[in-house]
């Protein structure tokens, strides 16, 4: 003979307490980190993933970054020489200048090793939000324009609190 379970015991009633209600999970920030060269793209990487960044992808051509727009970045961290790997590869600022038209929304903080203040000034003019030189404190500098994003534009997303 099966015994009965009383029903009380299957089914749980949320409190009437506003702080027992389960909240909606929210999308969690979405960046992208895209440059050609595999070492500096998968050390970026591992730095972002040991502060438990939010959702991180990575991209060793502009080409790849744009196919994959549909996970709608907030922002993409773009390197300018994307075609010294791969000749035939596009541009940094093409890929930029696609970015934009696809996701005006998205945030890109466009990154090289070239301190040439014409191409930053070109990389703003063409709608980057910054424009980094790749150094030793480039991750620092990184987390500093990614806060400055956030406090400019208020997301209907989880921000994650980083403990920087």
């Amino acid at each position: 003979m099966t015994q009965i379970t009383p029903l009380k015991e299957i089914v749980s009633f949320p409190s009437n307490d506003p702080k027992d209600i389960p909240k909606p999970d929210a999308k969690k920030i979405v960046i992208f980190l895209v440059d050609d060269n595999e070492l500096y793209l998968k050390s970026l990487e591992i730095q972002f993933r040991e502060i438990d960044a939010p959702v991180i992808k990575t991209f060793l051509t502009g080409e790849a970054c744009l196919m994959n727009m549909s996970l709608k970045p907030d922002i993409i961290i773009l390197d300018y020489f994307l075609n010294t790997v791969n000749k035939n590869a596009m541009d940094g600022l093409k890929t930029l200048v696609k970015i934009k038209d696809a996701s005006p929304s998205t945030q890109v903080i466009m990154s090289s090793a070239n301190e040439n203040a014409e191409i930053a000034v070109n990389c703003l003019k063409f709608g980057a939000f910054d424009y980094i030189v790749k150094n030793e404190n480039t991750f620092v500098k990184l987390k500093q324009i990614i806060k400055k994003i956030f406090s400019l534009y208020s997301k209907e997303k989880e921000i994650i609190v980083w403990d920087w």
